[in-house]
């Protein structure tokens, strides 16, 4: 009963990290002149529905599924609280808004607006912002001509100025360091990604042989994430809701073969494969973004993170369990406590992902 009690304190602690472990916490915003000087502006913005929802009810039905039809009645409502939200100005004075559009796309919403804007620098203040989450972001991924790199908004500072073409170096490693910063956030916040790590580490073996399984974990998700972000693979919302069941189903698997096996002798190949579903999981919040032309910096920057995470996560838990291992029966009483909490919260994290919230 003590053992018991012990256990499901880190395990609802578990299940509550776990609830947003994959929201995509971006808007991605485009924004450019067809013609150089000229008074027209395009704009760009994609986000996922469930961002859409928390600015404006947009499932016009009820039904729970947001569709072309629910977008199009709600035409007047994204107008009133995206683009009056979004106040876009050039050399000083307010642009004109022309007309706008709404698309349900495969994995997100993509909204468009074209404006009547005086020649000059344009600026764009975000207010929206502050209706969101404070991790939410706004990215800023075309300039005036083109792709120029990425600026990034956030409720603290939401205002972007959109220069002429030639911005400094800087603004591009600055775009970069924000595209790993958010890898950071999401491995760091992916608390069943953490969990399968763990499992893996908790009877890892040698040095060699945890850089092994850390290896083709990595090599294997940035497969797959690569591939997904390049359109390569597409993810819509079924199969994105699959994936993460079977990121749950890894972790259910890789904690009941530390509590059964003696010998691991598979795990390697077995890590690599589970690591494919992984990089799935990491590719369906990148892909939820609509990053078109910038998906590659952003891919390059946001695996970069991704794998910095890891390889922090990797440096610290190792040491503690090598530690650990130096003493059979506290390592065999810890695989199997540890083990069984995952166990535990890959069990929740499957029934939710496969029958729906629970409670």
């Amino acid at each position: 009963m003590r053992r018991t009690a012990r256990l499901a304190l880190p395990l609802a602690l578990l299940v509550a990290w776990s609830a947003s472990a994959h929201d995509a916490d971006i808007l991605y915003a485009q924004l450019w002149r067809p013609e150089a000087g000229g008074p027209e502006v395009h704009e760009r913005i994609t986000l996922t529905a469930d961002t859409l929802a928390l600015l404006i009810p947009a499932d016009a039905d009820g039904d729970g599924a947001l569709t072309q039809g629910d977008l199009d009645a709600r035409q007047q409502a994204l107008v009133l609280g995206i683009w009056d939200a979004i106040p876009l100005s050039a050399g000083g004075r307010p642009c004109a808004r022309t007309g706008s559009s709404a698309r349900v796309r495969e994995s997100f919403v993509e909204l468009g607006a074209t404006f009547s804007c005086a020649p000059g620098e344009l600026r764009q203040r975000f207010s929206l912002l502050s209706l969101l989450p404070s991790n939410y972001k706004v990215v800023l991924g075309s300039y005036i001509q083109g792709e120029q790199g990425q600026r990034f908004a956030d409720a603290t500072a939401p205002t972007l100025v959109v220069s002429e073409p030639g911005q400094p170096e800087r603004e591009r490693v600055s775009g970069l360091l924000e595209w790993v910063s958010l890898g950071l956030v999401h491995i760091f916040g992916g608390i069943d990604h953490l969990a399968f790590l763990l499992a893996l580490l908790l009877v890892g073996g040698s040095f060699r042989r945890v850089l092994l399984l850390v290896t083709a974990f990595t090599v294997a998700h940035s497969l797959t994430l690569g591939a997904t972000a390049l359109g390569f693979i597409l993810l819509d919302d079924a199969r994105t809701r699959w994936v993460e069941a079977a990121i749950a189903a890894s972790i259910i698997w890789v904690a009941l073969e530390n509590l059964v096996l003696r010998e691991h002798r598979h795990r390697a190949l077995l890590t690599f494969l589970f690591g494919l579903v992984h990089g799935f999981g990491f590719a369906s919040v990148l892909g939820s973004y609509g990053l078109g032309d910038s998906v590659v910096a952003g891919l390059f920057g946001f695996n970069l993170g991704v794998e910095l995470g890891q390889a922090a996560v990797v440096a610290v838990l190792l040491p503690l369990v090598r530690l650990v291992q130096r003493r059979p029966k506290v390592h065999q009483r810890t695989v199997r406590a540890l083990s069984l909490l995952i166990l535990a919260a890959g069990g929740y994290w499957l029934m939710d992902r496969v029958l729906g919230p629970i409670g």
